[in-house]
């Protein structure tokens, strides 16, 4: 029995850190949407680091978002008999008019050995395309 109620602790911890805050109808809110078995996290606003990389949260008006983009390059893009890359890479995005209350969706993704990323709002229209700020590889996931 107390291992039974210790597990059931332990599992609604963890659940905790997956939960999302509830998005501030005064600010827009950019969702985070990675394209396949991929990592997008967000690192900055208007080069402030951010405390919680799962999504932006953003004053209404123009600013630059600062990403981390992880995803592997296949080994027919690396080269014969070449096992899949892992690339690591920082882009950002700017944008200059963002809605008090609007929600937004950033899509992210890979053409061979470069990222892209790209800002679309809640009827589906593109917006605005992320700059690549460079790329590595990754020693460690």
């Amino acid at each position: 029995m107390r291992i039974l109620i210790l597990a059931l602790a332990l599992s609604s911890l963890g659940g905790c850190a997956m939960w999302m805050p509830k998005p501030d109808p005064n600010q827009a809110w950019i969702d985070l949407a990675p394209h396949g078995e991929t990592e997008l996290v967000a690192v900055a606003v208007d080069d402030k680091p951010l405390d919680d990389s799962r999504y932006f949260q953003v004053e209404p008006g123009s600013h630059q978002l600062g990403m981390r983009y992880r995803f592997e390059v296949g080994p027919a893009d690396v080269g014969r008999d070449s096992e899949a890359l892992a690339r690591d890479c920082r882009l950002t995005l700017s944008y200059d008019s963002f809605d008090a209350g609007a929600r937004y969706r950033l899509v992210a993704g890979g053409y061979g050995f470069r990222p892209w990323a790209k800002l679309y709002d809640q009827h589906d229209r593109m917006l605005a395309k992320a700059t690549e700020r460079g790329c590595g590889g990754v020693a460690t996931r």
